[in-house]
C-alpha cells in the first residue's frame, strides 16, 4: 500500500510543453506538488498504466486520481494565488466541460507547441510511438 503525502503531477517527459508546465506547476506549488514524467514514474504504485499517461496528464493524490483538464486544474489548487483561483475557476461545474475540451484539444495539437518532439503526437501508430499503444 503506498500512502501519498503530497500531491502527484504525472506528465510526459517527452514533451517539451509539458515539461515546462510541469516545472511551473512544480515551483508555483513551492513543495506542494511533486511532478514526474511517466517514463520515470513507478506507474504500478500511482494506479496507472502506461496508454492513460501517454494519452493526458494525471494527477494523484491520497484521495484519488484524476487526468486531463481535471488534472490541471487538481495541480492549480496546489498552487500558491493566484494560481489557485485559476484551479478554483477550472473546477467549477460550469467551466469543467469546457477546460476538459480545451485540454484534449491543446493534447490533441502539443507537437504543434513550442520544445515539443515528434512523441508529442497522439496519433502515432504503435510502432512511431515505440511500441506505446494509446487507445481512444
Amino acid at each position: 500500500m503506498v500512502i501519498m503525502v503530497r500531491a502527484v503531477l504525472v506528465f510526459d517527459g517527452d514533451c517539451g510543453f509539458c515539461t515546462w508546465s510541469a516545472a511551473r506547476l512544480s515551483r508555483w506549488s513551492r513543495g506542494g506538488l511533486v511532478t514526474v514524467p511517466w517514463q520515470r514514474a513507478d506507474l504500478a504504485a500511482l494506479g496507472l498504466t502506461v496508454p492513460e499517461c501517454a494519452a493526458a496528464v494525471q494527477y494523484v493524490d491520497h484521495a484519488g486520481r484524476r487526468s486531463a483538464g481535471r488534472a490541471v486544474a487538481a495541480a492549480l489548487l496546489q498552487c500558491r494565488q493566484p494560481w489557485r483561483t485559476a484551479g478554483v475557476v477550472m473546477s467549477a461545474p460550469l467551466l469543467a466541460p469546457l477546460v476538459e475540451r480545451a485540454y484534449r484539444t491543446v493534447a490533441a495539437n502539443r507537437h504543434r507547441l513550442p520544445g515539443s518532439t515528434p512523441a508529442c503526437r497522439l496519433d502515432l501508430d504503435d510502432d512511431a510511438r515505440g511500441g506505446v499503444r494509446v487507445d481512444r
